[in-house]
């Protein structure tokens, strides 16, 4: 993705989660200086950002005093506007919007997040619209199987476990029990303001397993067409949901599909990755950037055009490390140079075997030659972990780095 460099009196904007990166490039794109919070530091953010701050407390953890200060130093720069939430902030957002000495906060307000993250309150909501949705429980069922375990501030899969692994009888207040449901699994992503919305598109979201958690966030691909009917009952929901609740800015909307019916799972209120699904099937109706979008409707009010019919598919998926190995920098810059990677790790970098290397990002005619570029790109780079070591000795390695 090709930057506009960002003029020396641009606004400032900081966007925040446990990736940094696709807020950052985003907001690049409309022209804004960037300052990015996260865990990883990845190569392409730091590109697409003047400033990076280091906010991790472990191992794909972020560490709110951290965090904090680094809100707090980044409100003194001349010019910010405010900052944006991404992935992974959900614990720590309703403190720090009323936290005094941050930058504000640009996204949806306490009680709207609130109205929809909260399990009680949207389930019943839900109900009282006629929006269907899987069975929950506030109580632990006492025959488990078929049963899934959910925390309400959780985020990417990684708050989803089977009931039947869950062996700890106390039930943590973020908690609550939903039935596992068939249906594929898919995405809306939209953008609210002033009790309305307009739908960006719809994605189908891939995951897999890793031990006790079945469905880990691997990545997406879009944008998918859905059957008539069914496309007009979803739309029909988000919009009675942002009428009631007020939504604002960007949000995304999980649901199972399954035939000509669907259920609704949870409303994410935040950016969502699928924003670089639209962005790059799409570049020219978003020329500016979805973050654009997304400040626009949060300061202002505006809604986007209606975005076209897409021509293009996108897909994004994320690599996962088959093994520990440490980042050479043969490695990293083959996949800097590679427009197919995303989230490219800094050399030095030691990944631990199951952790993220980096992000595939692919664009194509059709979802299924989506899916074979990306199947084609997951096996080149897993061809580099293996191939591309520091110092490097093969003789065509430069070759392979920039041009394969």
């Amino acid at each position: 993705m090709t930057m506009r460099p960002s003029p020396a009196r641009a606004p400032f904007v900081a966007v925040a989660g446990l990736s940094a990166r696709m807020l950052a490039q985003s907001a690049a794109r409309a022209g804004l200086r960037v300052v990015a919070l996260d865990v990883f530091g990845d190569r392409d953010t730091r590109e697409a950002s003047e400033l990076w701050f280091d906010i991790g407390g472990g191992p794909l953890s972020i560490d709110a005093a951290r965090l904090t200060d680094a809100l707090e130093r980044s409100a003194r720069l001349p010019g910010m506007i405010g900052w944006i939430d991404g992935s992974g902030l959900e614990p720590f957002v309703a403190q720090l919007r009323s936290a005094p000495g941050l930058p504000r906060f640009i996204g949806n307000s306490v009680d709207a997040t609130a109205a929809v993250r909260d399990p009680r309150r949207f389930f019943a909501l839900l109900d009282e619209l006629c929006i269907p949705h899987p069975p929950v429980a506030f109580t632990r069922p006492a025959a488990p199987q078929g049963w899934l375990a959910k925390r309400a501030d959780g985020c990417g899969g990684t708050h989803v476990e089977p009931l039947p692994a869950v062996t700890d009888a106390r039930v943590p207040a973020q908690v609550y029990f939903q039935r596992h449901s068939r249906g594929v699994a898919m995405s809306a992503l939209f953008i609210a303001a002033r009790g309305s919305a307009r739908v960006i598109g719809f994605a189908h979201q891939l995951t897999c397993a890793m031990g006790n958690l079945p469905f880990v966030h691997a990545g997406s691909i879009g944008p998918i067409e859905l059957p008539p009917a069914v496309e007009v009952r979803v739309r029909a929901a988000i919009a009675a949901l942002c009428a009631r609740v007020g939504l604002s800015g960007i949000n995304s909307c999980d649901f199972l599909l399954d035939g000509d019916s669907f259920e609704l799972l949870e409303i994410n209120t935040r950016p969502s990755s699928t924003m670089t699904l639209y962005e790059t099937a799409s570049p020219d109706a978003w020329a500016r950037g979805l973050v654009a979008s997304h400040i626009d409707a949060c300061r202002h009010g505006r809604l986007p055009a209606e975005p076209p019919r897409a021509t293009w598919r996108a897909g994004q998926q994320v690599l996962f490390a088959p093994r520990p190995f440490a980042v050479s920098q043969a490695f990293s810059d083959a996949c800097m140079c590679d427009p197919r990677c995303r989230d490219v790790p800094m050399p030095g970098t030691w990944v631990e075997a199951g952790q993220p290397v980096c992000t595939l990002i692919v664009r194509a005619a059709s979802v299924d030659a989506v899916r074979h570029a990306l199947d084609a790109q997951h096996t080149l780079v897993l061809q580099r972990i293996e191939t591309c070591h520091e110092p490097c000795y093969e003789p065509d390695c430069a070759f392979i780095h920039c041009h394969s």
